[in-house]
């Protein structure tokens, strides 16, 4: 498997766990380059030491937990109606674009997304969060990350 189609979907399963331990709805960004990933996330307050510890190990559960990783192609109304803003990110899909890929982490994350994905969030490995930043003017949090490959 492809280590930076592993990379990102790591991404996806670190939204879950943003979401999951601190409320995050919407990415502001992202970046994939080899085995290192970054997500930006839109959030009110600064977390704190103990709670980005917590997201790093929830992200490992769910890889342990080695979930299946669907993608569904959908018209984008009927993606908007079943799913409503959460597949969506601060970032704009053209309008222009009529239908959508999906990629569902049941459960745990379910965003609209182009790329390739890992069958299962198991085949990403781990990942260990390297830094993190909270940027007050623009109450962004910023996540780097390096994914590993568990033998």
């Amino acid at each position: 498997m492809d280590v930076e189609t592993r990379t990102h979907t790591a991404l996806h399963v670190l939204k879950g766990a943003v979401q999951k331990v601190l409320g995050a709805e919407l990415t502001n960004g992202v970046y994939v380059g080899g085995d290192s990933g970054r997500l930006s996330v839109q959030l009110e307050r600064k977390p704190t030491d103990e709670e980005m510890s917590a997201v790093e190990a929830e992200a490992n559960e769910c890889m342990k937990n080695n979930l299946p990783v669907g993608i569904i192609e959908m018209d984008r109304s009927e993606a908007d109606a079943k799913y409503g803003k959460v597949i969506y990110d601060a970032f704009p899909i053209p309008a222009n674009v009529t239908r959508l890929k999906i990629a569902n982490i049941e459960g745990w994350n379910t965003n609209a997304c182009n790329k390739e994905h890992t069958a299962t969030t198991g085949e990403v490995g781990r990942i260990s969060i390297d830094h993190w930043r909270f940027r007050e003017p623009k109450q962004t949090l910023e996540i780097s990350f390096k994914v590993f490959q568990v033998e």
